[in-house]
């Protein structure tokens, strides 16, 4: 057993004797704990520094991090969702007291994480989560998980078939080139509005676009992360310039419109949308999916 970190699996903890088993005595693996070496989170259950403190509270309380709290963790898209969810396996009993703003879940997973893992597989917390979450933010959840590769393909039916029946009409509307949670929900309002959606078009003089409606109406989501300083407003307003000349119009959504004004900015793409193309686009030979 190696006590390296594999960046590919999720975070382990590592049990007495693990560590005996490799030649760690009583004495040095005390000395490693006063140290910082090693960092004990339950009676004969370690963990090294770096443990994502998340990762450290599920396990505890002989849990593993699991749902939005897991997928968070490794950069998926998720609504957000206060505290820190924690699986327990459900013949668990004598569990320590579990600290406010844990919420745990039982029951049996579809897939069997490592004995030492400090959190469920994928999968599973892709379900878990996207079972608290309304329909639109669960798709983007599942979006979000295969665009960064975390979730494969191939195990998206198994993930529908997990899901309540608000996901029926949902998976017809998967699309995981989107790029963002707030990209996925501002697509869904505009096929909820009967437009057509173009996702990652590339728009030659103008580059790469989130979306396009109807063929005419560019939709940005845009972000603090990405359009906090000027240098970048002024980057965009060149774009929404240049696509312009083309007969585009542009709309930039803020992420925290889109996530909590969501009517508003409905209102708007509605009201755009019925206002109609506002010049006929120049588009051929400039456009292509991406």
């Amino acid at each position: 057993m190696s006590t390296e970190p594999d960046a590919q699996d999720a975070p382990r903890f590592f049990r007495t004797r693990d560590l005996a088993a490799e030649g760690w005595t009583a004495k040095r693996l005390a000395r490693a704990v006063r140290d910082g070496s090693f960092l004990r989170l339950r009676k004969g259950v370690y963990g090294q520094p770096g443990l994502p403190e998340e990762c450290a509270s599920a396990v505890r309380i002989g849990g593993r991090l699991c749902g939005s709290s897991e997928l968070r963790r490794r950069g998926v898209f998720v609504q957000d969702h206060p505290g820190t969810h924690v699986h327990i396996e459900p013949e668990a009993s004598r569990l320590p007291p579990v600290p406010e703003g844990i919420h745990v879940q039982r029951g049996m997973l579809r897939r069997t994480p490592h004995p030492r893992s400090c959190s469920v597989e994928v999968l599973d917390a892709v379900i878990q989560s996207a079972k608290g979450q309304p329909w639109r933010e669960g798709l983007a959840t599942i979006e979000s998980a295969v665009q960064l590769g975390v979730l494969r393909i191939d195990e998206l039916g198994e993930v529908f078939a997990a899901l309540p029946r608000r996901y029926r009409r949902a998976r017809r509307w998967l699309d995981t080139r989107s790029e963002s949670g707030t990209e996925t929900i501002m697509r869904l309002i505009a096929l909820e509005l009967g437009a057509g959606v173009e996702v990652q078009v590339w728009i030659r003089g103008v580059g790469r676009v989130d979306l396009v409606i109807d063929g005419w109406l560019i939709v940005e989501c845009d972000s603090e992360r990405f359009h906090s300083d000027w240098r970048q407003r002024r980057e965009d307003l060149r774009r929404d310039q240049a696509a312009a000349r083309l007969g585009y119009s542009t709309y930039r959504p803020i992420a925290e419109d889109i996530m909590w004004h969501r009517d508003e900015v409905r209102a708007a793409l509605a009201g755009l949308l019925a206002g109609g193309r506002p010049a006929r686009a120049r588009r051929a030979g400039t456009m292509s999916r991406g």
